[in-house]
């Protein structure tokens, strides 16, 4: 917490406003669950779309559930299968680009070409086809997910790594015999990881994005659980009466990434400050 604190302090106002929402969400998908009132699909309430009350602080859906029992559960699917999604994308995407550039020639070449091809499919039509074709289960999302911006970190990551790669430190570690994993684990990715993090943060958006308009559509999180995007598209018969239903949803999504590109946006005054 010290560490968050410190981190905090050496970020502008707009940084700490994006850190605040972000950790907001954060826990909110950790805990929030267990701070659910009601369980995510019971009927609690006789009328639909009811307005908040201290019953129920955000009202209730078109079925008469607990609204914000079903954010807090969706709030869940939606940051852990972001984050996840993220975090495979950019790991598979680094470790790519570390091959390319530690090995080059015909590695890079071939890796490169391949890359250059997956990024040309566009991430939505490439998910359409895919759940399409295998359903949507929450381990395939994850995939369906990732696969789509593991190029666009390669390319960078890429970038990044031919460039140190060329530095006299790093042919100093080949001079000594050095294996490519350890020139490329111990010499070229710790010189990387600033902007990777940065990275890793818009593939985050990014893809909390693609899987709350798969759900949109009815292609996400099925039920009886739930994400945020589909919390909204279940709820947009309210949108007309202005209920909380689909409004509170829809806040929710726009806080988490606006919070993200806050932070994001950020992070490089904070880098060269340090």
């Amino acid at each position: 917490m010290s560490r968050v604190l410190a981190f905090s302090r050496n970020l502008p106002l707009s940084g700490r406003i994006g850190l605040g929402l972000v950790v907001f969400w954060l826990v909110a998908a950790i805990i929030g669950p267990l701070l659910a009132p009601h369980p995510i699909g019971a009927f609690v309430d006789y009328e639909v779309f009811s307005g908040l009350s201290a019953k129920f602080l955000l009202g209730s859906d078109y079925l008469g559930r607990d609204v914000l029992s079903r954010l807090l559960w969706g709030a869940r699917y939606t940051v852990f299968l972001g984050a996840g999604a993220a975090l495979l994308a950019s790991t598979t995407g680094t470790v790519l680009a570390l091959t390319a550039a530690v090995k080059g020639g015909w590695v890079d070449e071939v890796l490169s070409r391949a890359m250059d091809t997956l990024i040309s499919i566009p991430s939505k039509i490439f998910a359409l086809v895919m759940v399409a074709a295998f359903g949507s289960s929450l381990g395939l999302l994850l995939a369906i997910a990732a696969v789509p911006y593991v190029p666009g970190n390669f390319r960078i990551a890429r970038a990044l790594a031919v460039n140190v790669v060329a530095l006299d430190f790093v042919q100093v570690a080949r001079a000594r015999g050095e294996r490519s994993l350890h020139i490329a684990l111990r010499e070229v990715l710790p010189n990387m990881i600033h902007p990777l993090l940065a990275d890793f943060g818009l593939r985050f958006v990014f893809i909390v994005l693609l899987l709350s308009g798969l759900s949109f559509l009815g292609l996400g999180v099925q039920p009886p659980h739930a994400d945020l995007g589909s919390l909204v598209r279940e709820n947009i018969s309210g949108l007309t009466e202005g209920a909380p239903a689909i409004i509170v949803p829809a806040i929710a999504i726009a806080t988490l990434t606006v919070g993200a590109n806050l932070l994001i946006d950020a992070l490089k005054p904070v880098e060269k400050k340090g």
